[in-house]
């Protein structure tokens, strides 16, 4: 498994599978730090989703991890802050795509969308999938203009 620091968060919707890939974290020894909530409680998705983007953004974090109830909520919030590349993700193919061509650094996934294998399966692939670069490169960074 990569060596990488990854911040995660949800909102009240995406709770319940957030503990699973920490679960998933721990058995790993996948460095990680949770930024809520932590008990389930009502939360408003967009303060979670611009704090852990703000933290990646800036580099204090490699890479972050989102979950809401759909994952939509959480990766359009995280694509309000420069320098984000934030897909969500419910199947393995787009996990491995969203890495390989697009260089993602925030993985989003709905709570109330995935099952927990499926969702340990699509973050073990994003995590392990390098950016090919090259052609993708460009396009890359024709978004980030």
């Amino acid at each position: 498994m990569t060596n990488v620091n990854i911040a995660i968060g949800s909102d009240h919707g995406g709770f319940v599978l957030k503990e699973v890939i920490k679960s998933y974290f721990e058995k790993n020894n996948i460095k990680y730090q949770d930024f809520g909530v932590y008990n389930g409680e009502k939360t408003d998705y967009p303060v979670i989703a611009k704090k852990i983007a703000k933290l990646v953004a800036d580099s204090e974090f490699d890479k972050g991890i989102l979950i809401c109830g759909s994952g939509l909520g959480v990766a359009i919030a995280a694509n309000k802050v420069k320098g984000i590349r934030a897909v969500t993700c419910h199947d393995t193919y787009s996990s491995k795509m969203s890495r390989a061509h697009n260089n993602a650094n925030i993985l989003t996934m709905g709570g109330r969308v995935v099952g927990p294998d499926l969702a340990c399966d699509i973050v073990k692939i994003w995590l392990e999938t390098e950016f090919e670069g090259g052609r993708h490169q460009v396009r890359v960074d024709m978004i980030e203009e």
